[in-house]
């Protein structure tokens, strides 16, 4: 894979983010976006104990997907201080995904401000993302194609984008956001992902308090370097293909794949990894010819 680094800068005016950023669909890492925030100094995996530790939070993994399971649907459910607890105390492939602040802690968004980077900012949706060390996510594409803004707090986390236009060489799963579950983009087996060695992507590190933007409909693999945490706020895509897109995934593609995973069963879910493979080498010939 050619990985560059994803851009950065300390701050950013709203003209200069449109500009440069937003319409030429470009990643950026801002340093300081969140430095205004109380919680820039007061967001820690202890203080979301302290303030959210009778919860009872979904819980996530990177096992394979397994027919019998609904989209998105979690592995386990714990609370959220034997959650942290877990995080401080051993490596664990354990993962919350998509938790609505609003909904669980609402006093939570006393600490954040939306920021104003000429888009207009979902407000009911700021979702948060725990993980432990080395916890990751497959490489995916939200289901709404969103512009989205990844705030991160504690530890470090390694993130590799790619834009929908590197779709032909990430081995995507039909009927799908996800990429072949088996793949490891930390450190792919190009011997058996050949593809890989042509798809053009980014690359960067996220520290605390550090913003992601990431264009409408990127593809994201997450990994935590160390146990941290995550907060997205998400804007509607504006390109009118990426809309029509985004509404077929929500409202037709994920129950026609749960309705086929029912069907079919578990040859339902090889024959898509299949496809992965099978569609991916068709492009990577016609890109040798």
């Amino acid at each position: 894979m050619y990985l560059q680094e994803v851009p950065r800068v300390k701050t950013i005016s709203r003209e200069a983010f449109l500009n440069d950023f937003f319409r030429p669909q470009q990643p950026v890492v801002i340093e300081k976006a969140t430095e205004s925030w109380p919680a820039h100094s007061k967001w820690s995996l202890e203080y979301m104990k302290e303030i959210a530790g009778e919860l009872v939070v979904p819980l996530y993994d990177n096992r394979p997907v397994d027919f019998r399971e609904g989209f998105n649907e979690p592995h386990a459910r714990m609370r959220m201080s034997e959650y942290i607890d877990l995080l401080r105390t051993e490596p664990t492939k354990y993962r919350i995904f998509l938790w609505n602040i609003l909904k669980e802690v609402p006093q939570l968004q006393d600490d954040f401000e939306y920021p104003d980077f000429g888009l207009r900012l979902l407000r009911s949706l700021p979702m948060l993302f725990f993980g432990g060390e080395d916890s990751y996510t497959f490489m995916h594409y939200d289901i709404d194609l969103a512009n989205i803004f990844h705030f991160h707090f504690e530890g470090k986390k390694e993130c590799i984008l790619f834009s929908q236009s590197e779709n032909r060489f990430l081995y995507k799963v039909p009927h799908s956001l996800i990429t072949h579950e088996s793949i490891d983009f930390s450190g792919p087996d190009f011997s058996r992902w050949p593809a890989l060695e042509h798809a053009r992507g980014y690359k960067t590190q996220l520290a605390h308090g550090e913003t992601l933007y990431m264009p409408e409909g990127y593809w994201h693999y997450m990994r935590y370097l160390s146990p941290g945490f995550s907060m997205s706020l998400r804007a509607l895509a504006r390109n009118p293909r990426n809309l029509s897109k985004a509404l077929y995934n929500v409202f037709i593609m994920r129950y026609y794949d749960n309705l086929m995973r029912k069907l079919k069963g578990q040859q339902w879910i090889d024959w898509k990894n299949e496809q992965a493979i099978e569609r991916t080498h068709q492009q990577l010939q016609k890109a040798e010819k």
